[in-house]
């Protein structure tokens, strides 16, 4: 019987091990892929406290060795399903079974896709979805970013270093991202704004040569691309834990401030929740709190 099992392995999920193992309680993470969640991606973090110029890799790995230092266990196994059985949580993954007192979901969440006719075949083949994995692909290239939120805005930047040329296409006027960072795109030579626009049909052959891009008006404009990189939001991923929580209508978990939610000894953290703020910083703040909170309820004192 462990104390807590954490799903996720992202800052949230590390961070939990980290308060938990301190308040020395038995902990196993899993993780379904591998340590770090979505900002291991990130080439350069400069809004974390006190490190204003990291890696996520490096960022990252400092806080998986720490939550392993301390004595934290992680299985890289994917968790399907939590039983409540009362005094005890049953997390089954596709190898095994864990039993623990409490749960902590810090699944995170997955890119989502722009649903277009052979976006699938095409990943590898000119779609991407990570651009500081596949930008050097593209090297003097010409690329198109569909999105216009910060991950949108970061991968137009990064690629605008790589590439020939950057589109940077959007479905409203106006970014959701940090205005700083659209400041800095405009100084961009390399990097072309398409607004009001969607992508609406990717052309291929064995790979990615075009895109077809309709603006608000319904004019249908082709753009030579070698790449493109989809950055238009992510989706949580909690449907497989319904069983012990609420989800509001995007999937996103619900709970209150203090990450517990409607199953007693199940707590959420991170970007699997609900709320108004996704960075870094929230992330682990949740993990601190859902961390505390699954050792109050096991030691009773909730």
């Amino acid at each position: 019987m462990t104390d807590i099992i954490i799903i996720g392995a992202g800052i949230a999920g590390m961070t939990s091990a980290i308060y938990a193992r301190r308040a020395s309680k038995s902990v196993l993470v899993l993780e379904a892929k591998s340590y770090g969640g979505q900002i291991i991606n990130t080439p350069d973090v400069e809004n974390y406290p006190a490190a204003p110029h990291i890696s996520g890799f490096d960022l990252a790995t400092n806080v998986y060795g720490q939550a392993k230092a301390l004595g934290a266990e992680f299985k890289f196994e994917k968790a399907v399903n939590i039983e409540d059985h009362g005094g005890y949580k049953t997390v089954a993954t596709t190898k095994n079974s864990y039993d623990a007192k409490a749960v902590i979901i810090a699944t995170g969440s997955e890119n989502r896709k722009l649903g277009l006719e052979n976006e699938d075949r095409l990943v590898g083949r000119g779609v991407s979805y990570c651009a500081t994995c596949d930008g050097a692909f593209f090297r003097g290239k010409t690329v198109a970013v569909a999105g216009g939120g910060n991950t949108a805005l970061e991968d137009a930047l990064y690629l605008s270093d790589v590439a020939g040329k950057v589109y940077l296409i959007h479905r409203r006027d106006a970014f959701r991202g940090d205005d700083g960072t659209v400041e800095r795109l405009k100084k961009k030579e390399n990097v072309v704004f398409v607004l009001n626009s969607n992508v609406t049909k990717l052309i291929a052959d064995k790979k990615l040569t075009s895109i077809e891009v309709t603006d608000k008006e319904g004019v249908v404009t082709p753009i030579e691309v070698d790449g493109l990189f989809v950055a238009v939001g992510r989706i949580p991923e909690n449907q497989n834990f319904t069983s012990v929580i609420d989800l509001d209508a995007a999937g996103y978990a619900l709970s209150g401030e203090d990450c517990r939610t409607r199953t007693k000894g199940v707590f959420v953290a991170g970007d699997t929740r609900q709320k108004d703020v996704r960075q870094l910083v929230t992330a682990a703040s949740d993990g601190a709190v859902a961390a505390t909170e699954a050792i109050k309820y096991i030691n009773g004192l909730e």
